[in-house]
């Protein structure tokens, strides 16, 4: 019986602490972090990964100095190697104008910080599975 790979999570943020925060509970669930605390250097990223090196979930903050996220999550749906990759929007935010706009540019769900880790890694595992049935086939 093959085991599952871990769960590859991207994290975009500009709060070193909410990185942080992702990196002990996440990384203690048992997923697998990437995170970027410059959402410029996300794009980059995301621009000449290798599919290997894509992540199966991006976490995304949407209130971000020079980069917003809503702007990079249209970015990179716009990116054919992650284009399928789904997208959790978490935020301080929670006006009904940038929940619509998130969803409306790629978040398949919208988180309101602060959350609930328990409730965010149930949210991750079930994009990991959306995921996983949507990328390309190599």
């Amino acid at each position: 019986m093959t085991e599952e790979p871990r769960v590859k999570v991207a994290a975009i943020d500009d709060d070193d602490a909410v990185l942080e925060m992702y990196e002990t509970g996440l990384g203690a669930a048992g997923f697998e972090l990437r995170t970027f605390s410059d959402p410029k250097l996300a794009r980059t990223f995301f621009a000449g990964a290798r599919s290997a090196e894509m992540p199966d979930v991006i976490l995304m903050d949407i209130k971000m100095p020079d980069l917003d996220g809503i702007t990079l999550m249209n970015e990179i749906r716009a990116m054919d190697a992650a284009a399928h990759i789904p997208i959790l929007a978490v935020s301080i935010l929670a006006d009904a104008m940038t929940v619509s706009d998130a969803r409306l540019f790629g978040a398949m769900d919208y988180i309101e910080k602060p959350f609930n880790l328990l409730a965010l890694t149930d949210k991750i595992n079930l994009a990991a599975e959306i995921s996983r049935k949507r990328a390309p086939k190599a």
